[in-house]
This record gives C-alpha cells, structure tokens and sequence, in this order.
C-alpha cells in the first residue's frame, strides 16, 4: 500500500513539473551578462556604489565596537558577566588572533575594498556621474587602506581586482599602505568629480563624500604619519571653505536623529525614517548602547522619553567623568550632555529595580548615546532596533581638533588657537589663551567620546601603555548599595604587541603567504 501511494505521489510530482515545465522558460530581460558586461550606464554604476554602502554599514557595528571596546572610553558592560565575551576580551585585553570582532572587521574592509576595486577597475569614467562614481570608490578603499594601517600595520595592499594568482598576498608595510592611501585620496580630490556643499546649511550634497571630506581625510593620513605641513594645509583648506560650522543647537542631540545631515556632519552612512521599509534599516548599533532597561524602573520624564528594550553596552568610566569635571567643572554644558551620575539619573527618573546589578557600570550613564523614543522608526521596546540616526564616521569637530594639531605641530600656535577655542566656545567654555598638545588631546577625548578616535590617537601618540596598560585588571558592578567590584582579570591590560592587532588566525590559516604581526 505504501508503494502504491509512493509512486502514486511521484506521478503527480511528474505530471506537475511537466505541466509547468513552460513556465519556466521565461525570456530575458535587461543585462543577463557578467561583471565585465555590466558597469556601462550611470545606473549600473549608481547601483554598484549604493553595494559598497551597503557593505560599509554591515561592517559599522564592528567598525565602532572595536575600536570603542580597546579605548578607554567605556565599560563594555550589558546584561551580565559574559554577556558579550568577545567585546569584554577586546575591552581587557585578554584577545588574541582567533578573536571573531576583529576577524569580521578585517574581512569586512577588504570585502568593501573589493566592492571599490569593482567600481574603479571597471568602469570607464566617460561621464560625470562615473566620474563621480570612481572618485568616490576611491574614498572608500583610501579609508578603509586607513583603518588597516592604523590598526594593523602590515595588512596587504588591494589596489585593483587581484588575478587568480594573486589571491594569496603577502604582507605589507606601512608605506606601501600609507601611499595607497594618499593616491587614492589625492586622485579623488584632483579628479573635480565630488562635489562641495553649496553652504553649511546645505543638506543633501552632505549625504555623498564631498571633496572637502577627502581633503580632511587626507589631512588625517599626512597626521598620522608626522606630516604637519601637508596635513595643516588641507585641513585649513577644509576649515576656510565656510562649507562646515559646529552645531549650534542642543548639544545632547548632536550624535542623535535630529542632527543627521546637519551642519556639522561631514561623513555618515545614511538612515531613513521609512516605516515602509523600517527591517532594511535594522541596525543593532543603538540597541546595544542604550541603557539596560530591564534592570531600570523609568518613570516621569525620563518614562516619556526614553526608548527601552536596549541592552547597556558601553557605560562611562569614572576616569572620563573626572577629566570632564577637571576641564569644565560638574555643571558643564558639555559633560552633562554626555555622561550622566547615577544621583542625576534618578532625578531624571531612573533608578535600579530592586536586587539588580547594573554590570560594567561604576555610577555613570552614557547620556550622550540614550536611546530616545523620537530617534525610532517604530518604537520597538521588545526589540529596540529601528532607530533612523546616520552611522556617524566623522563630525566637523574631529575636523578641527585635527587641524588645531597639524597646526601646532608645524609651528602654527596661533591657528591652533583659532580652532581648539572654536570647540570650548560651543561647549560653553572659556577661551584657552595659549594652546599645548596636552590641551588638544584633552579637548579630543572630550569632546570626541565613544566616536572611534580614542584608541588609535593613544596609539600613535606613545601614549596607549600608560593609559591602557592596567585596563581589565577589575570590573565594577553597580548596586543600590555603590558600585562593587566584583570581576578581576590575571591577564589583563595593553601590552607591546599591541601597537598592532593581529592578523587573524583564519587569515592566517587560508594565506600561507602572510605573517603574523609581532609577539601575536
């Protein structure tokens, strides 16, 4: 019986497939060709940039949590101890090669290089929006040749499509890597193909790479290789075109949905308020930095203010709230627009439920970063991650505190000054009337908190093993009772090998061609 019914299903199966076998020769339409048949029109070539962007937002969540986690910026916090084990070995040191952030962040760089080669390699730029498109491909594989650097030293240079023999590179060095970046960058510039804001107001040229955004990138690549003429030059050109100015409205907005695309903004990855189209927009970046909710019991203002459903990652430490206090005192307009004490979150409306312990947490709330009911497409307290806020890569800030150093640094004092007081001015401080590099890399961890610049600038300043060098030695918890320390590590803390991340183990693994960085 069971074989009757078995080859009964089988006919059916046989007469349906027969029966839509016609259906399946549907004929072709549009280009059905291969890669080298398909960057021809203005619009293919849109669509293969609008990949490279896709590309790089899939990469952004590691791209900050790693280069924020190896700061001393934060406690990597969440829920509890173990939580997120892989951003609590980065945040203490305690990674090596196998350690699977780092391992998606270098893969993906070198996917986006990939998508970037595509573009330049590919198409003939006969038209403007080509143009365009290349000098913009070129941005993108100059700035991610530029994290690999800066962080691990000796990654390959990917300068074209590789051939099939040359899937394998072996490592290079910091010059060759450097080169690429500045190639890149000054060809995108010379090319007259970006555009420029047509003021500071201007809103939607900001949503592409202009040609004062390369300029300040490049400024950034001649800084961090001591390069203090070329690197002043391009950031005055920057600063003196008018096209940027410092937000001058509510500073607790500024990395928030209401400043996307303002004034200030000179390069962040797009976010839309589209309900119709909100699970494209998914991102988990902001879910895990806003306060752990299910520990809290909100109430009043900050019960209609607050988006909750979010997962307490990366809490302030004390150290930064005291360099806040030492710089501007515990009234400042800047520190409290960015870092909360416990004592004010209650006044807020915030407190502990009872019995819970507030992990990675030693009495200080990210203010800055607060998950904000009018920042959601669709206020998901059971999953809160579809805010519309830009993935912020670089503020109009950064861009000054780069130039107030290139300046200082080529012997400019007085321009420094012009730029550093540029930022106290609006964080509502006195003038500095003489400018020193301690005053700008105060300025910078101030005024750049949790803004993926901290651990590189420790880094090529001298400064990472001192700063770091005890990082992950103790762990707080906050309590209603104070802030304990309950979790303590015996390998802890920033060593020599790293001033450069390793190469990970599965690179290392599929290349046979390539080295380990040094003591890894």
């Amino acid at each position: 019986m069971k074989k009757n019914i078995f080859y009964s299903l089988m006919l059916l199966l046989v007469a349906f497939v027969s029966g839509c076998s016609d259906r399946l020769d549907i004929p072709k339409n549009g280009n059905m060709g291969g890669m080298d048949d398909f960057y021809q029109t203005d619009k293919e070539v849109d669509e293969a940039l609008a990949t490279l962007y896709v590309g790089l937002k899939s990469n952004y969540y590691n791209w900050w949590f790693v280069k924020n986690s190896l700061s001393d910026d934060a406690w990597v916090g969440g829920g509890s101890r173990g939580d997120n084990g892989e951003m609590e070995k980065l945040n203490e040191y305690r990674f090596g090669a196998d350690e699977s952030m780092i391992q998606a962040l270098y893969s993906g760089l070198y996917t986006n290089i990939y998508n970037a080669n595509l573009i330049i390699d590919k198409t003939d730029p006969n038209t403007n929006e080509k143009k365009r498109c290349v000098a913009e491909a070129k941005f993108w594989r100059a700035f991610c040749h530029f994290e690999l650097v800066t962080l691990w030293g000796t990654a390959p240079v990917v300068d074209h499509l590789l051939l099939p023999n040359e899937y394998r590179p072996g490592n290079s060095t910091p010059e060759q890597l450097w080169a690429c970046v500045e190639k890149d960058l000054s060809e995108a510039i010379s090319s007259d193909a970006l555009p420029s804001k047509t003021d500071a107001n201007d809103q939607a040229t900001t949503i592409r790479v202009t040609k004062e955004v390369a300029e300040a990138m490049l400024g950034k690549a001649y800084l961090f290789q001591k390069k203090y003429a070329e690197a002043a030059d391009m950031f005055n050109r920057v600063v003196n075109s008018g096209k940027y100015q410092l937000y001058q409205g509510d500073y607790g907005k500024i990395v928030h949905a209401a400043t996307n695309n303002c004034c200030e903004s000179m390069l962040e990855i797009q976010m839309r308020n589209d309900p119709s189209q909100q699970w494209s927009q998914l991102t988990m970046q902001f879910l895990m930095i806003g306060w752990r909710t299910d520990h809290l019991i909100l109430t009043g203002k900050a019960a209609s203010e607050i988006a909750t459903g979010t997962y307490g990652f990366m809490n302030p430490r004390k150290e930064v709230y005291d360099a806040f206090v030492a710089d501007e005192g515990k009234d400042g307009y800047r520190l409290n627009n960015t870092i909360r004490t416990y004592q004010q979150m209650q006044d807020y409306g915030v407190t502990l439920q009872a019995g819970a312990s507030y992990y990675g947490n030693e009495g200080y709330f990210n203010w800055k970063n607060r998950a904000l009911k009018e920042d959601c497409i669709t206020d998901a307290s059971y999953f809160q991650a579809l805010q519309y806020i830009d993935l912020r890569i670089m503020r109009y800030a950064e861009v000054l505190l780069l130039a107030a150093e290139a300046n200082l640094q080529n012997g400019n004092a007085e321009e420094a000054l012009k730029d550093i007081n540029l930022i106290r001015s609006r964080a509502r401080l006195a003038p500095l009337t003489t400018v020193t590099l301690d005053n700008i890399k105060t300025e910078k961890r101030l005024e750049l908190w949790l803004e993926c610049t901290r651990y590189q600038d420790l880094v090529r300043w001298g400064d990472a093993m001192k700063v770091l060098g005890k990082q992950g030695e103790q762990i707080p918890s906050l309590t209603a009772k104070g802030v304990s320390w309950d979790f303590k590590n015996t390998d802890y803390g920033f060593k020599e090998k790293n001033m450069l991340l390793p190469i990970p183990l599965k690179e290392k693994e599929l290349n046979p061609n390539i080295k380990q960085n040094v003591n890894w």
